[in-house]
């Protein structure tokens, strides 16, 4: 409101007067007015000529304001991955260390909803790499994400509470909103629904201009398993507000089969449907796998066994290529109920390690303390404890004394000998 009555003249950037039209009407008018007015700035922000390193500069700084309008508000997976990018790309040539960070773990963000967690892995690593190496504190927000689809309890708990403590000391009401979101994944791919409810409130409590449709998603979710279905129509009257505006796949998918959870009969069958197709035309390949896991529980429950298997075999292979263990594990175990036999993959055969998990584990193999290999690799000893806990998770081993043995027959990085599981 402030900035539209200053009578400010134009800043000299386009893209980035009508970055911030759009985040005023969606903060002032409401979705309806604020999306519309966002995507305004998106061409320009993805094409805008920068002709000078200050003009770099200054958009490497504006862009994480239009991904964060793009991600929550627009839902627009295909504008993130542009900026994202971008981002990266620009922060690149110009040698912009302090900006390729967060356009890194951006970037990884999109990847991850394309379920390629190995390529978001390993942007991921390479910004703790390069926030460590710079004196950056290290953006854990996509660590997260990515733990909490692959079902990685272990790992993503430490890391959440440190952050949520570092939040309530610090006020920041966002991180809060992200923990609730991240958990509520964690846990409704582990199939603890009670705690993904309370996760969920949580995200969706604490939300500062982001994180609350995540959340809301998974709210609706785990409060139809949890039998609180009041908890979740007024979650679904909230998310089918928000992403109303929003033309977009994943929008779409997401009103689609957040209703479907709380319909009957043909009306849930088609938005299961509805849902497939529209977050296929988004782009959003985790949320195409875990509808048809939502779609083939609703159709075993309702006595569609032939149908049921087909779109649980379709969600097992699809989270097994992905490694999204927990949701692959949730959809072998609707196959079994259905009476089909599915083959559980080998701890040998996840044992593709990302190139900087391939350093940390050859290293302490070779006898170098954690801290000896922070100094190596410029990260710090927190960050090489994390990796060779993934490291031990993959190799299906619990110590050091035992990473020789296991590096000597794990494929190098970058190469998958492995086979899918299929089911049945």
């Amino acid at each position: 409101i402030a900035a539209r009555a200053s009578g400010a003249p134009p800043s000299g950037s386009e893209a980035a007067d009508l970055l911030l039209d759009g985040v005023a009407a969606l903060l002032t008018d409401g979705y309806e007015t604020g999306v519309p007015a966002l995507r305004g700035a998106l061409e320009l922000l993805a094409t805008e000529e920068l002709p000078t390193r200050e003009a770099t500069v200054r958009w490497l700084l504006l862009v994480p304001v239009a991904l964060e309008a793009f991600i929550h508000y627009a839902w627009d997976l295909h504008a993130w991955d542009t900026l994202s990018n971008r981002a990266v790309r620009l922060a690149r040539d110009i040698g912009a260390l302090g900006a390729l960070p967060p356009a890194l773990v951006y970037a990884g963000g999109v990847h991850i909803h394309y379920g390629d967690f190995a390529e978001a892995d390993r942007m991921i690593d390479e910004a703790d790499a390069l926030a460590a190496a710079t004196g950056h504190a290290p953006h854990k927000y996509a660590t997260l994400v990515l733990a909490a689809w692959r079902g990685e309890a272990d790992v993503a708990s430490g890391i959440i509470e440190e952050a949520r403590q570092r939040a309530d000391q610090r006020g920041e009401v966002s991180l809060l909103g992200a923990m609730g979101y991240i958990q509520g994944v964690l846990y409704n791919g582990l199939a603890r629904y009670e705690e993904a409810l309370e996760a969920a409130r949580t995200g969706i409590e604490h939300d500062g201009f982001n994180f609350a449709g995540l959340s809301l998603i998974e709210h609706i979710e785990a409060a139809t398993r949890c039998g609180e279905l009041d908890q979740a129509r007024a979650s679904l009257a909230r998310l089918v507000d928000l992403t109303r505006a929003a033309d977009s796949g994943w929008a779409g998918g997401a009103a689609a089969r957040s209703r479907a959870l709380l319909a009957d009969g043909e009306e849930a069958d088609r938005l299961y449907r509805a849902a497939i197709v529209e977050f296929e035309r988004g782009g959003v390949t985790v949320e195409v796998a875990r509808s048809h896991l939502l779609y083939g529980e609703w159709l075993r429950r309702t006595h569609q066994r032939s149908l049921a298997r087909e779109h649980l075999r379709t969600a097992h292979e699809m989270f097994d290529g992905m490694r999204a263990h927990a949701f692959a594990e949730r959809a072998r175990r609707e196959l079994l109920a259905t009476g089909e036999h599915v083959r559980v993959r080998e701890a040998a055969v996840t044992s593709a390690l990302t190139p900087q998990e391939s350093q940390v584990a050859t290293l302490a193999a070779g006898g170098m303390t954690n801290a000896k290999i922070g100094a190596e690799l410029f990260i710090s000893p927190h960050t090489v404890e994390w990796h060779l806990r993934k490291v031990y998770t993959k190799l299906g081993i619990n110590s050091r004394r035992a990473l020789p043995g296991a590096l000597a027959s794990t494929p190098p990085p970058g190469r998958d000998d492995e086979g899918l599981v299929r089911a049945g």
